[in-house]
């Protein structure tokens, strides 16, 4: 049977070269994500199996956490566990990702210069509240949204759009899935964002019990962040909700 292709065109070698890195660091250190096989690397493609299915809904929310809390304790214990996510990182074959502070810094700046943050004192809360989410063990980032999830019509789950990957502490990829779920098909009950928070932290404490800890007010801060991080894409690319749940505080210092 012939397989058909999904073509991905990149702006750049560096940045197709990149995202077939990524791909390759997932499959060997990330197993339970299971990802289109990559069957073509082209100087500025990349040709990926095509697959067939239905992106993530709400209902899919504690599937989803759990195969997350997995895959980073899984890289933690195979790749992660030495390295720091304040600075990027580069690995003995070439993977780099970038680092969790300077990144989000540069991008809650440009929030400012776009109009989502009200004043440079807001912008100061965000920074502070981005530092205090700055300990523990180090995960992955690879965008968990519902529309980079694929489930085939055997229940199969595919994890898509791997292309740039950084550092985050455990916790904030989840943040990140559970803020575009709302964003995507309106309001989640507390009582399940609780029971995926807890369904997160089994899967990853299975693996070392330092890798479940994140608790409420920690998935709340990295909330807040994401509310700001992701309030240029309100109304674009599925997101059709606003914020139901409540907003950071972002009155800056008195």
């Amino acid at each position: 049977m012939k397989t058909i292709h999904f073509i991905k065109n990149y702006a750049t070698p560096e940045q197709a070269a990149a995202a077939a890195r990524h791909h390759a660091w997932l499959a060997a250190h990330a197993q339970p994500l299971r990802q289109p096989a990559l069957t073509v690397i082209g100087p500025n493609s990349l040709a990926f199996e095509r697959i067939e299915g239905r992106h993530a809904e709400r209902g899919d929310l504690l599937r989803l956490a759990g195969q997350l809390g997995d895959a980073h304790g899984t890289a933690w214990v195979r790749d992660l566990r030495p390295v720091s996510f304040d600075e990027p990182h580069t690995f003995p074959d070439g993977v780099r990702f970038g680092d969790y502070l300077a990144v989000r810094e540069v991008a809650l700046r440009r929030r400012l210069e776009q109009g989502y943050l009200p004043d440079r004192g807001a912008l100061h809360a965000m920074l502070t509240l981005l530092g205090k989410t700055a300990e523990g063990p180090t995960a992955f980032y690879k965008d968990s949204n519902p529309r980079n999830f694929l489930f085939t019509e055997d229940g199969t789950l595919f994890t898509l759009d791997t292309d740039d990957l950084t550092l985050a502490p455990f916790g904030y990829d989840l943040a990140k899935l559970i803020a575009t779920l709302i964003m995507t098909y309106g309001p989640i009950s507390p009582l399940v964002i609780e029971e995926a928070l807890s369904t997160y932290n089994k899967a990853a404490g299975r693996h070392d019990s330092r890798l479940g800890t994140t608790d409420r007010e920690r998935l709340d801060d990295f909330l807040a962040l994401h509310c700001v991080l992701t309030a240029p894409y309100a109304g674009r690319n599925g997101y059709r909700f606003g914020w139901p749940i409540q907003r950071p505080r972002l009155q800056g210092p008195a």
